[in-house]
C-alpha cells in the first residue's frame, strides 16, 4: 500500500483513538484537581509511562511500534518462569 492508502484506510481508527486518550487526559486533570491531595497521579510512574509513550509517538523514528513496546514491558529475566510461578 501506498502512504496514503494506508492514511485512508486507517485515519478514522486512529483519530478515534487520539480522541479516546485526550479525553483521558482531560479527565485524569479534572479528578486531580477536585480530589485531595493524597489522590495527586502526578508522580505515578504510570502516568510518566503514557506521557513518554506521546513523546515516541511524535518522533519521527522508524520503530515507534517497537519503542511503546519497550516502555510498557518488564526488562527480560532468565529465570522469569519461576519468578512468575510457572
Amino acid at each position: 500500500m501506498t502512504p496514503h492508502e494506508l492514511l485512508d484506510r486507517h485515519f478514522l481508527e486512529v483519530r478515534a483513538r487520539l480522541l479516546e486518550i485526550a479525553a483521558t487526559l482531560d479527565r485524569l486533570d479534572r479528578a486531580e484537581s477536585v480530589h485531595s491531595e493524597d489522590r495527586k497521579i502526578a508522580n505515578d510512574p504510570r502516568l510518566e509511562q503514557l506521557l513518554n509513550g506521546l513523546t515516541i509517538l511524535q518522533s519521527d523514528a522508524p520503530n515507534r511500534a517497537e519503542q511503546i513496546q519497550q516502555l510498557f514491558s518488564l526488562p527480560y529475566s532468565p529465570d522469569w518462569r519461576t519468578t512468575f510461578g510457572m
